[in-house]
């Protein structure tokens, strides 16, 4: 079989150069591979353990691309030959490509500690099969440890709490959520999770798992052990890029497989998007192990639009990351960097901070109080990230942040942001927060100029 274009995977990253390649080159055959017939939303899958009504609901079809076109194949590619052009598949298939695109994104990370072999011990992998096998499972536990409080651990612990268990929550670090956000917003989520019955342990590194057969319990460097019947690994993923290695290509310092501005690898006519491949930090360009599904679609559209000609100039060299979640009622929100990670990069800082209700007047029956901070360079002024915690209003107001970001708006130009408001849907004009955050900077800066 030979076709134009070959994209291997079919998480986020795989759809959306799917999605994107027949829009840009409707003349072309174009094939995706993919190990499964049914492939899980990445970002559903804790909402598949309670909020779902099975893991099922949470499955991303391809019918559509399909009619447009596109050619699916199960199977499992074993090997790619970038100098022939060919890949080699289980199934004993020989598929030529034009133009390859590998989209194989990210494996769940299994600590080298004792124990992890045991039943009842679970990582969060993009897998129905496996999915399926941790939630038959969670239902008879009682007592659940969730190791690692990033967002798949925070997200995880509510779900589990859905289903009527015990849950402790452990983190290495000092804090819950400690990369994403600062530790203003990291203890307000802690407040949160323990007044909802959450047991919190930080600064807490697992020494072993215990059990025979079945996992019993935690044991912890501190000495202290945990009694558990389940225990979750949420400490995070690292880029399925063996396929690549394996093929010559570059990889680069963080594990993921070296891209060009477009995406391009090292080989001539192969592209990487996704998780599995290295990204860049939006302002210090350091080498990321960012993976978010709207990364990757991010990524999706740039080779997908470039495959066989650069039509699409990509102006932004760096991810942003902006990012939402929910946890408990409470969402939270992130672009760009954190306090924490400008000063850590070099940066000289100034923050803003606002507190608003996102409806007005705040009596209207689903108003709740949004808490936003922003990061501006100290000398230029340009918006360096945000954070923003509050209702449901968070996820929409994360994404005008992004923009700000990415078009490195300043402290002066966000005061002076334009928005249409309406009582039933936004807050106030007259307060409305990330342009209050902002004049909050504003007056910081001027306030130093006058000293």
């Amino acid at each position: 079989m030979k076709f134009d274009v070959v994209i291997i995977g079919g998480g986020p990253a795989g759809m959306a150069t799917a999605s994107t390649a027949l829009a840009s080159y409707p003349k072309k055959k174009i094939a995706m591979i993919k190990r499964e017939s049914q492939t899980l939303i990445p970002c559903g899958i804790p909402y598949t353990l309670s909020t779902l009504e099975s893991v099922e609901s949470d499955v991303m079809g391809t019918k559509s691309l399909e009619k447009r076109g596109l050619k699916v194949i199960i199977d499992e590619v074993k090997e790619i030959d970038v100098q022939s052009k060919k890949i080699f598949t289980e199934s004993s298939e020989t598929i030529e490509y034009d133009k390859l695109v590998i989209a194989t994104g990210s494996k769940p990370i299994v600590p080298r500690i004792p124990g992890v072999e045991l039943d009842g011990v679970f990582t969060v992998p993009k897998d129905i099969q496996q999915i399926s096998r941790m939630k038959d499972a969670l239902k008879k536990m009682k007592k659940v440890a969730i190791v690692g409080a990033g967002f798949i651990g925070m997200e995880m612990c509510d779900e589990i709490h859905k289903m009527g268990k015990q849950v402790t929550v452990v983190e290495a670090r000092e804090r819950v959520l400690p990369i994403a956000f600062d530790p203003e917003f990291s203890m307000e989520v802690q407040k949160v999770l323990e007044e909802n019955h959450i047991k919190v342990l930080t600064s807490t590194r697992v020494k072993e798992i215990t059990g025979v057969g079945h996992v019993d319990g935690i044991n912890f460097e501190s000495g202290e052990h945990l009694e558990v019947d389940g225990v979750i690994l949420g400490i995070g993923y690292h880029p399925n890029s063996a396929l690549a290695k394996n093929a010559g290509l570059f990889i680069g310092m963080t594990g993921g497989i070296w891209t060009d501005e477009y995406m391009r690898t090292s080989a001539k006519d192969v592209f990487a998007v996704g998780d599995c491949t290295e990204h860049k930090e939006f302002f210090s360009r350091r080498p990321s192990k960012l993976m978010l599904a709207s990364t990757a679609a991010f990524d999706a559209r740039v080779a997908g639009t470039n495959l066989f000609n650069v039509r699409l100039i990509r102006e932004i060299k760096g991810n942003i990351g902006i990012f939402s979640t929910s946890i408990f009622g409470k969402t939270l929100g992130a672009a760009g960097g954190t306090e924490t990670d400008a000063i850590e990069s070099g940066f000289e800082v100034i923050c803003g901070n606002a507190s608003a209700v996102d409806r007005h007047p705040a009596s209207v029956p689903d108003a709740s109080k949004v808490q936003v901070k922003l990061v501006f360079s100290k000398e230029s002024g340009v918006l360096l990230g945000g954070q923003i915690m509050g209702g449901k209003s968070v996820g929409e107001m994360i994404n005008v942040l992004g923009v700000a970001v990415q078009n490195r708006m300043s402290a002066t130009e966000l005061v002076a942001l334009q928005i249409g408001t309406q009582p039933l849907l936004t807050a106030s004009p007259v307060v409305y927060p990330i342009i209050t955050a902002a004049l909050d900077a504003y007056s910081k800066m001027h306030a130093c100029d006058e000293e």
